[in-house]
């Protein structure tokens, strides 16, 4: 149980002249070790409060270095998954050491070098020995905002989606494998983001330094991540649910499935670009279209069944990849809406410029 919390008041000063001060609780200076001439930091936070922080805390609270220490036994699997969880908290420095003065195995080292590599953003590798691999954050916030890393994968889920739809249209194999391997891109992404809404709320001072306005976006952009994450994943969906697929389908059933699929991808990317304009009335009117892909799916499955029994469950999945990724939309959508709500109720309709 978290201790009570004991509010108490302060009269305000003048003094000097030109200069209004407050006196500090002796409690807090004493618990933060502060003393005459010791420095504080202030910080006007939404809604006009302002937050008194002691230096000391203000160090203390960035998350340095993270030591994890495995068997060459280990599976790799596992200790990739400790790595993550230490990235997602928002450790700069993780060190994977050997215990015991024992040396890491040969795969453990390749496929924690890889995967830093190809799904950690802003991750490299500073120290490569027998006994220890270091990895280093050095990506800051304002490089890569949380906004331009979902723009970034809402223009790559887009582009898996009509990449596997054309597969399918052609039964083109190699564009069907190109979409999974493409997969990667959206996760580290994923990733990324994850790990920047972590560290929002773990420490509210970087809010904004991330690129968004207050806390109460954290939680709905960490939904929207996992929405555009799950997106791409239909899309590798309808690849490989194409690859099994020997005859093309009919003119009748390609049409229903594309003109679905057209519906799905431009509700998706309209969604993620009104959460990015923080437009209600563009989410608004995605929602309205969920409708209209659900009839056409029904049009799609009854379209398709000219096709052999083995691969017509292949197909089915397709169509439900379709339909799932304009669910997805509207999830997205719904989301702004909750984000955006008080510009409506203030009679703000407009869109905020990007």
């Amino acid at each position: 149980m978290q201790p009570r919390q004991i509010e108490e008041t302060r009269k305000v000063q003048f003094t000097g002249g030109s200069t209004y001060i407050i006196s500090l609780p002796k409690k807090w200076i004493d618990q933060n070790n502060l003393k005459k001439g010791s420095v504080i930091q202030l910080r006007e936070e939404e809604g006009g409060a302002l937050l008194i922080t002691a230096t000391s805390k203000v160090q203390t609270q960035t998350t340095e270095e993270a030591l994890i220490k495995i068997s060459p036994k280990d599976n790799s699997a596992a200790v990739i998954r400790k790595v993550v969880s230490a990235y997602l908290v928002g450790y700069s420095l993780i060190r994977i050491k050997a215990e015991k003065q024992q040396q890491l195995s040969t795969e453990q080292r390749n496929n924690l070098k890889n995967f830093a590599r190809h799904m950690l953003v802003g991750t490299e590798i500073v120290t490569d020995k027998p006994s220890e691999l270091t990895l280093q954050v050095l990506l800051s916030y304002p490089e890569l905002s949380i906004q331009s890393a979902l723009r970034r994968m809402g223009i790559i889920t887009a582009s898996m989606h009509r990449d596997a739809i054309t597969a399918l249209k052609t039964l083109d194999y190699a564009l069907a494998r190109s979409v999974a391997a493409t997969d990667n891109e959206v996760d580290r992404f994923t990733l990324y983001i994850v790990r920047q809404l972590k560290m929002a709320v773990q420490n509210p001072r970087i809010i904004k330094d991330i690129g968004l306005s207050n806390a109460r976006n954290c939680l709905g952009y960490r939904l929207v991540a996992k929405s555009v994450e799950r997106t791409a994943d239909h899309a590798v969906s309808i690849a490989e649910n194409m690859l099994p697929l020997r005859q093309r389908l009919s003119a009748e059933g390609i049409k229903k499935i594309e003109e679905m699929s057209e519906i799905a991808i431009t509700m998706f990317e309209t969604a993620v670009d009104a959460l990015l304009r923080q437009d209600f009335n563009l989410a608004e009117s995605i929602i309205e279209k969920i409708d209209r892909v659900v009839s056409l799916e029904k049009e799609a499955v009854k379209a398709s069944q000219q096709i052999g029994i083995d691969e017509a469950a292949n197909l089915r999945l397709i169509i439900e990849s379709v339909r799932r990724t304009a669910e997805y939309a509207a999830d997205i959508a719904e989301i702004v809406l909750n984000l955006t709500v008080e510009s409506i109720i203030s009679g703000e309709h407009s869109a905020k410029p990007l």
